[in-house]
C-alpha cells in the first residue's frame, strides 16, 4: 500500500471543514482503491494550528467537556481557552470524532500529526501540500 505524506496549513482555515477533509484523507477515501475495512489512508501533518478560525459565536459558546469518572469530576472549557492553551488539541479532537470508533479508527488516528506553529520534524518524509479543492 502506497502511503503519502501531506502537509496542511491551518492558517485562516475553518475548523470543521478542514478537519472533515483531513479525516477523509486519513481514511483513504480520496483513493480509487478505498476499502472500508482496510486502513489505506495517508499521513497528514497540520501546521499553524494556532491560527485556525471558528465561525459564528463558537469561540465563546462551544464547550469541550471532560469527565474523570468521579462525582463532580466534569470540567468544561471554552473553545477560545483550549485554542489558547493547546491549539493542537482542537484539531485532534475534531478529527478523532470523525473517524470510526474501533481499532481501525485508532490506527488511522495515529497517522495525524498536529503542530501549533510552522515547524515540524517530518521534512525527511518530503510531505506534499494538500489541496482541499481536489478533495470532495
Amino acid at each position: 500500500m502506497q502511503r503519502n505524506w501531506y502537509v496542511v496549513d491551518g492558517t485562516n482555515q475553518t475548523v470543521g471543514r478542514m478537519c472533515a477533509k483531513i479525516a477523509s484523507v486519513l481514511r483513504g477515501k480520496n483513493k480509487a482503491y478505498y476499502t472500508p475495512h482496510v486502513d489505506c489512508g495517508d499521513f497528514v501533518i497540520v501546521i499553524n494550528a494556532s491560527k485556525i478560525v471558528f465561525t459564528g459565536n463558537k469561540l465563546e459558546d462551544k464547550k469541550y467537556l471532560t469527565f474523570s469518572g468521579y462525582p463532580g469530576g466534569q470540567k468544561a472549557e471554552t473553545a477560545a481557552n483550549l485554542l489558547k492553551r493547546r491549539p493542537d488539541a482542537v484539531i485532534e479532537r475534531a478529527v478523532k470524532g470523525m473517524l470510526p470508533k474501533n481499532r481501525l479508527g485508532r490506527q488511522m488516528y495515529k497517522k495525524l500529526f498536529v503542530y501549533a506553529d510552522a515547524e515540524h520534524p517530518h521534512t525527511a518524509q518530503k510531505p506534499a501540500a494538500l489541496k482541499f479543492d481536489k478533495i470532495k
